[in-house]
């Protein structure tokens, strides 16, 4: 099989321009040791005009050479490169994708026959300057000679991309000293002239000098030096490298210097952590442009210098920041790296926002969810049908924190439940209909398919996007009237009852919560009994804290988890009930909120009819004894001092509307009534 390279693929690399999937043949490569990170491997490309070693292979493809399938004098496309100038101007080509088209053993050898690049033109990929280059072509004998086959040694025996060349180094050196008049005289002349290293510096420094003869005083002798006007630093010193926007799919850790313009889409609050090694705060934002978006997180000093500069919704220039791989336990973001401001790192605003999106999403129909894994991290839009009023929770941190849901509908006719967390619970307001676009949100297999809108997601009301307009318009046009399919197991509005219930039967012949994550089930029960000796207690009065207190006797009460005292205390509930339907009977446990919507009174009045009116108190557990409601509760197999137990718990209480509750068990009479039916017909058939 014959393959062609790409001729001129590499002088079109290194001048930063890009090249549409280039063909170049592997020369050799070599293995670059790294105490701080994975190893690397520096290449020798050839695109059979020119050859060149900077090429550097990312270490993702790292297998392709330490398992031999990228092979000397094998050919290669390069489908994604990125090229980088050093501190030291210098350039590099990080190849990110490659293909191998034709082996070695087909390929059998060098095509062509490539010179190093560079040894020819003034391209920056020259170790000298192009004043220097010119003086040694024209020079006679051994001097040109030496401009040609120095150029390959220097970058092949360097350690890695950071050092400077040797002739680079050369006449830095050199040129300054014989630009002085002091140091010109035949014995420095001489011995300097007769090297072919140094014969083109000389040439070059003899040159720039003779004006110094003049007025020695007048010119410094760096002034006077090539490297002045080396067209390499000249390249990494221009307004146009050094600002350069670049989009945020192309930026990779390997590149040196690099500015963005993106768009604030969200930012987080302020956190604070303690750990051994310290403590600190962090706070973090997602930006978005046209090809991407990225996680970028600033820590400490940062955080003060930063988080008033940054505002949702505004467009900056982002620039001197550390690219590493993302963590995706702590980001939804959809890129492969995230930012880390440091000290250097500079932010400044941008008028001009113009053709800076505001949200980047891909988007998902609801009717795929259903095919998404639990846990999966996905976009929708969709329009708010309903929303249920907010509630507060207690996580297992015992933390309250708000919650609503919303029901989604899309033109797939399919509805999703999406729950809110936080501050976006409390200030949604679904009365007119809005459309929603989530992005980020969590994929659940609770109650069938449902979505969790985390703290670190971000939700937009009618945003201002075609998809918005075009869902807008279906709903208000066919949408509204359309007969809807949830894909969750929701509370229906009309029967207050969720619609996959079990019995406390159930619970305990389908081995329920025994797997690695807990279950969830709903179902109508009888409140029996209730434990009310031990169902209060006297809590830290701190908001962010549930912790019981410790009574000093002396008016006090302490709290070992604030490391404080108090001079009062909050009473809370924890109640251990015992429910039972036709079938069985469960014990399970209710926290503050589900208690006291059993009970019927808040922990604070049962706390004080507790220490005034006991017989007031135990009326309020007599009332509520052999009362009947729905219970969503959830349940887990947990194990304590080496026994392990089934414990259930109850999140959520509704009442229990008879009528429409009657209504459904009369519907699961006549289906199952059908289904049998349906067997008998086929028993009779066979």
């Amino acid at each position: 099989m014959s393959v062609e390279l790409t001729p001129g693929a590499i002088g079109i690399l290194f001048s930063g321009s890009q090249v549409n999937n280039p063909v170049l043949q592997l020369l050799s490569l070599r293995r670059i040791s790294s105490s701080t990170g994975p190893n690397r491997f520096r290449l020798m490309m050839s695109d059979g005009q020119h050859s060149s070693t900077s090429f550097l292979l990312v270490s993702q493809l790292n297998n392709l050479a330490e398992e031999n399938i990228l092979e000397p004098y094998c050919v290669c496309m390069l489908k994604k490169t990125l090229t980088n100038t050093l501190a030291d101007g210098r350039r590099i080509v990080v190849v990110i994708a490659l293909e191998i088209l034709q082996s070695a053993e087909e390929t059998e050898g060098k095509i062509g026959s490539p010179t190093p690049y560079g040894t020819d033109d003034g391209s920056p990929e020259n170790s000298g300057s192009s004043t220097l280059v010119s003086s040694s072509a024209a020079a006679p004998g051994p001097s040109n000679e030496s401009s040609s086959t120095e150029y390959s040694p220097p970058r092949g025996s360097g350690r890695g991309f950071v050092g400077t060349s040797p002739m680079k180094a050369s006449p830095m050196m050199a040129s300054p000293m014989k630009a002085s008049p002091m140091k010109t005289s035949p014995m420095m002349a001489s011995p300097m002239k007769a090297s072919p290293m140094k014969a083109s510096p000389m040439e070059t420094s003899t040159m720039m000098a003779s004006p110094m003869k003049a007025s020695p005083m007048k010119t410094s002798p760096m002034t006077a030096s090539p490297m002045k006007f080396s067209p390499m630093k000249a390249t990494s010193s221009s307004p146009g490298s050094s600002t350069k926007v670049m989009p945020i799919e192309t930026l990779h850790p390997y590149q040196s210097r690099w500015t963005i313009r993106a768009r604030v889409t969200n930012k987080s609050q302020i956190r604070t952590w303690s750990n051994s090694r310290g403590d600190g705060h962090l706070f973090s934002f997602d930006i978005v442009d046209e090809s991407g978006e990225i996680r970028v997180t600033a820590f400490n000093k940062e955080v003060d210098k930063f988080f008033p500069l940054v505002e949702q919704g505004k467009v900056y220039y982002i620039s001197k920041a550390t690219l590493k791989v993302a963590n995706k336990q702590y980001t939804t973001v959809k890129n492969e790296y995230e930012m880390s401001l440091n000290a250097q790192s500079s932010i400044v605003l941008c008028d001009d926002s113009q053709g800076v999106p505001a949200l980047h999403c891909d988007f998902v129909p609801i009717a795929e969810l259903e095919n998404r894994e639990n846990d999966a991290i996905v976009d929708v839009i969709g329009v708010c049908k309903s929303a249920e009023d907010v509630c507060r929770i207690t996580t297992k941190t015992s933390r309250e924190v708000s919650k609503r849901a919303l029901s989604l509908i899309d033109t797939t006719g399919k509805v999703v439940t999406v729950t809110l967390w936080g501050k976006e619970a409390e200030k949604f307001d679904g009365s007119e209909q809005p459309v929603v676009a989530i992005k980020g949100a969590r994929v659940s297999d609770f109650g069938g398919r449902s979505l969790s809108a985390s703290f670190s997601s971000t939700v937009t009301v009618n945003p201002d996007m075609p998809e918005a307009f075009r869902l807008r318009a279906w709903y208000d046009e066919d949408g509204f009237a359309l007969n809807s399919q949830s894909l969750t197991s929701t509370w229906s509005g009309s029967s207050g009852m969720k619609i996959n219930w079990k019995t406390l039967s159930d619970v305990k012949d389908e081995s329920m919560g025994q797997g690695e994550k807990a279950d969830y089930f709903s179902c109508v029960a009888t409140l029996l009994f209730t434990r009310k000796d031990s169902c209060l207690y006297q809590s830290c009065p701190s908001a962010d804290c549930k912790k019981k207190v410790i009574d000093q006797q002396n008016g006090m009460y302490r709290c070992e988890k604030c490391n404080k005292e108090f001079p009062n205390f909050k009473y809370r509930l924890i109640l251990f009930a015992n429910l039972a339907d036709f079938g069985d009977n469960q014990w399970v446990t209710c926290f503050q909120e589900t208690a006291e919507v059993l009970l019927g009174h808040t922990a604070e009045t049962l706390g004080e009819l507790k220490d005034t009116d006991e017989t007031a108190f135990d009326e309020v557990f007599q009332k509520a004894s052999f009362t009947k409601h729905i219970f969503k509760s959830r349940v887990k197999l947990e194990t304590y001092n080496d026994e392990s137990r089934v414990k259930v718990t109850v999140i959520e209480v509704q009442p229990l509307d008879h009528r429409e509750y009657s209504r459904r068990l009369l519907s699961n009479i006549r289906t199952l009534s059908s289904c049998t039916r349906d067997e008998s017909f086929q028993t009779a058939a066979w």
